[in-house]
């Protein structure tokens, strides 16, 4: 996702094994889709790396020094495409999760309104 219309995602790591039955989709995935995909993602840095015996995965490299692994074993070559436009489109921040569903930078003095009334 491009946040400020800058691109997040800076480098796809496709990390897959020539001989094992776990990455039978990504190889089809890098036949037929990995070049088109290129193609249509200019900014990105796609780079294949041969691990033997290892499950597949794809790694996201973040212009904020973080990286996202996601594990591709037995998935399709559509599923390993949706698991690499999902890495495009995410910024690689954190998952926070939210204490309230209130969120301020500057809590109330007086503390959160509510409908109940205490006298």
């Amino acid at each position: 996702m491009a946040l400020r219309g800058v691109w997040q995602l800076k480098k796809l790591v496709v990390s897959y094994c020539n001989w094992g039955g776990s990455s039978r989709g990504i190889r089809a995935f890098m036949e037929s889709e990995l070049p088109a995909f290129k193609q249509k993602n200019p900014q990105l840095e796609v780079v294949t790396e041969l691990n033997r015996g290892q499950h597949p995965f794809l790694k996201g490299l973040y212009k904020n020094k973080n990286e996202r692994v996601v594990c591709v074993k037995n998935l399709s070559q559509d599923e390993v495409l949706e698991a690499a436009t999902k890495l495009r489109n995410s910024l690689g921040r954190k998952v926070v999760k939210l204490k309230t569903r209130h969120v301020t930078k500057q809590p109330s003095v007086q503390g959160t309104w509510s409908t109940a009334l205490e006298l």
